[in-house]
């Protein structure tokens, strides 16, 4: 299994960072930026178009959860479950930046920030 390492490229677009994720720290996953196969994604293929980083670079939106694509039925059941934030994410980004961000996380050994 690989190793926590900060990698600002291991943020996915949402505001989780894929550097923790056991899928990825297993090689079963490339991480969000690297995953071809999701392209159900709406959120990965909405930032790719608009050349953005993650949800935090987005100028239509002030508040992530105003976007639908990002606030959707099925992004509210899996924060649920899982107990995931991934607002706190993009906020957090938006605050520090996305370096920061990474190496908060990975630190700290988050895939996500828990509500």
């Amino acid at each position: 299994m690989a190793e926590i390492t900060v990698n600002k490229n291991l943020v996915s677009y949402c505001g989780l960072y894929c550097g923790a994720c056991s899928k990825y720290l297993k090689e079963k996953c490339p991480g969000c930026h690297d995953n071809e196969k999701a392209t159900w994604c709406k959120i990965r293929t909405c930032c790719m178009e608009n050349s953005y980083e993650s949800c935090a670079a987005c100028t239509q939106f002030e508040d992530a959860n105003d976007c639908k694509k990002f606030n959707n039925f099925f992004s509210k059941v899996i924060g649920f479950i899982l107990r995931s934030d991934r607002k706190a994410g993009i906020d957090l980004i938006k605050e520090k930046g996305i370096e920061e961000f990474a190496k908060y996380m990975a630190e700290n050994k988050l895939v996500s920030i828990k509500k």
